[in-house]
């Protein structure tokens, strides 16, 4: 491939940790061709970057994502585009026939389904995410994607790779593809963000939807094999409002028994025909359970822009004078060259006592 440098005009980058691609990006560029050798939007790639300058320094340029052209429309200037990270080529690239994959290991079985797709790609596992996971046979129909991330067979027994291993599959803002695991708020801080200094408009905002805080894992190939579980996981830190209990499974009355009728029991079931052991069905639960107790809480905020900010990073926001909250960005939003930018997070709550 050739990388042809080009001017941006207008743009912007959004980056969306909930969807399946997670960068995408509207730009203007300046004095490009268009067609075969150009912009199209069959085979062209485009790298954005943002460039810091200050004083005595050079340029330093932070990668801002690396895209595939849904949309090209020619302009007076050039042209302006729509673009899809490279999950986009992922989801096209769909099995002509259904494939049966495994057993293997997920590192084996994950490097192939990304190299058919995007030749000469490597898949990078960031700690936590195991590839030496033991994965059973399973029977992919056509969607390479869900194979890859989070999907499900024909019974609704989830069958996805990234999933399985208690992570989520994605490409980062150098078009690397990545497996990594889901992210907590224990996970380190990347940067704090001061009253009044670097933080505009906080906005908070609570709501029970998607909220649990009880999750019944299983594992099922559905081959007549021994089922994996069920394993139970649910919020046990009585600091927090989604406390379920000290065992709302052996001991469903001890809420009424110690006195604590604001408990309430929000269940869901999760079965993967890729879980094996209960060691892994319990580190599934313990990951969904940190997203699905993450979403009650969110803060909107319009901030100094930190290019180098990313989905699933966590940030230390001082939301009123001395209140520091902890929160996990979701999503962001900024124009290549503003000065600021706008970020959804999401924390849990907390009991005050």
């Amino acid at each position: 491939m050739t990388w042809q440098p080009a001017k941006v005009g207008d743009s912007e980058v959004r980056a969306d940790r909930s969807a399946e691609c997670r960068y995408s990006a509207g730009c203007d560029l300046l004095g490009v061709p268009l067609g075969r050798s150009g912009i199209n939007s069959v085979a062209t790639q485009v790298r954005l970057w943002q460039g810091i300058a200050g004083p005595r320094m050079d340029v330093a340029w932070i990668p801002a994502g690396v895209y595939v052209v849904d949309d090209v429309e020619r302009t007076r200037l050039g042209a302006s585009v729509e673009l899809l990270g490279l999950e986009d080529v992922i989801r096209s690239a769909k099995f002509p026939t259904a494939r049966t994959l495994g057993p293997d290991s997920a590192g084996a079985l994950v490097e192939p389904l990304v190299g058919e797709a995007l030749p000469g790609r490597g898949v990078s596992w960031r700690a936590g995410a195991d590839a030496s996971t033991a994965v059973p046979q399973i029977v992919a129909d056509e969607d390479r994607w869900q194979a890859l991330s989070n999907g499900t067979d024909s019974s609704g027994a989830a069958t996805g790779i990234a999933a399985a291993i208690a992570g989520e599959f994605y490409f980062d803002a150098r078009g690397v593809p990545t497996m990594a695991p889901t992210p907590t708020l224990d996970d380190v801080v990347v940067w704090r963000i001061p009253y009044g200094v670097a933080l505009v408009k906080p906005a908070e905002r609570q709501s029970a939807e998607g909220l649990v805080n009880v999750w019944v894992v299983s594992g099922d190939g559905g081959d007549g094999s021994a089922v994996v579980g069920p394993v139970f996981v649910w919020d046990d830190d009585p600091n927090s409002l989604t406390y379920a209990g000290p065992d709302p499974v052996n001991d469903p009355l001890a809420p009424q028994r110690l006195g604590l009728p604001w408990v309430r029991l929000r269940v869901e079931r999760y079965t993967s025909a890729l879980i094996t052991s209960a060691a892994q069905a319990d580190a599934v639960g313990r990951a969904r359970l940190a997203d699905s107790l993450g979403v009650q809480a969110t803060l909107s905020f319009t901030s100094v822009c930190h290019p180098a900010l990313e989905p699933g990073d966590v940030v230390e926001v001082e939301v009123r004078p001395g209140e520091w909250q902890r929160h996990i960005v979701d999503s962001l939003a900024y124009s290549l060259g503003a000065a600021s930018m706008s970020c959804s997070t999401r924390t849990t709550a907390r009991r005050l006592t």
